[in-house]
């Protein structure tokens, strides 16, 4: 009797945007482990908020670390696009099953979306036609408990890695900082409109010169029940599709109606 051929093994990356030593990307990949070949390649310290910003003035490096027992694992001065890159091109030498990015210290629902170093780290992926999804927990501390986010994690990264998935598959997760047993399950949200209302805290250094210091408060807009920001205050994990493809295809459709326009 012939035997079937095993089924090749998933690959799967992890990324970050908080440093390969953050809790949270440790977290992460022990709550995927045993789903897969777990390879790692994050940066070598904090790059929150930097969005989409790729390295093309210093050069970039790499250096193997063992901070996770049994997973390759690399750190760079990149930024989290770096890693994606860098990783593809001379680490793995291909494309992975799927990339996962977090799990991010912090929220980033909403509008935080476009400053997300995570979620840019995951974009880049989805542009790379791989699948990945960016995860993140409401709670900035160091001490933060994951054990909720461990358990969805889990359940959310089997279930794809079990179906056929679009190669273009981008998904904002955001985990409510409750208790596991508070959770009332995993919702599918669309993006709210809420943003920052900012101000800059004019200070003076010991010299007397100005600096200036980024303040600011989250404002919600939208009072739909159907967002990430509702989702997450009433205590589910929101799950929000999002794409690299800003076209505004409504305004797009309206435009065309314009005599401008050819």
């Amino acid at each position: 009797m012939v035997k079937k051929a095993k089924k090749e093994e998933p690959v799967i990356l992890i990324t970050n945007d908080d440093g390969i030593t953050a809790p949270g990307i440790r977290n992460l990949v022990e709550a995927v482990k045993g789903l897969g070949k777990i390879v790692v390649v994050a940066p070598d310290k904090p790059q929150s908020g930097m969005g989409h910003a790729i390295t093309i003035g210093h050069p970039l490096r790499m250096t193997p670390v063992h901070f996770f027992e049994g997973i390759e694992a690399w750190q760079t001065n990149g930024t989290p696009v770096d890693c994606v890159k860098l990783a593809v091109d001379k680490v793995l030498h291909g494309k992975p099953t799927i990339c996962l990015s977090g799990v991010n210290h912090g929220a980033n629902h909403s509008i935080n979306v476009i400053y997300s170093g995570t979620m840019s780290a995951a974009m880049e992926a989805s542009i790379e036609s791989i699948p990945s999804i960016g995860f993140s927990l409401l709670d900035y501390s160091i001490d933060a408990d994951f054990t909720a986010s461990r358990f969805y994690i889990h359940q959310i990264v089997s279930t794809f890695l079990k179906q056929k998935m679009d190669k273009h598959l981008l998904l904002n997760v955001n985990i409510p900082a409750v208790d596991k047993k508070l959770i009332k399950g995993v919702k599918l949200c669309r993006q709210a409109y809420a943003k920052y209302e900012e101000d800059f805290d004019e200070r003076s250094d010991p010299h007397g010169k100005k600096y200036f210091w980024l303040t600011g408060e989250f404002v919600n807009f939208d009072k739909g029940k159907d967002t990430d920001v509702w989702a997450l205050k009433n205590n589910y994990i929101s799950v929000v599709p999002v794409q690299f493809d800003l076209t505004n295809y409504k305004l797009k459709q309206q435009l065309s109606k314009n005599k401008l326009f050819v």
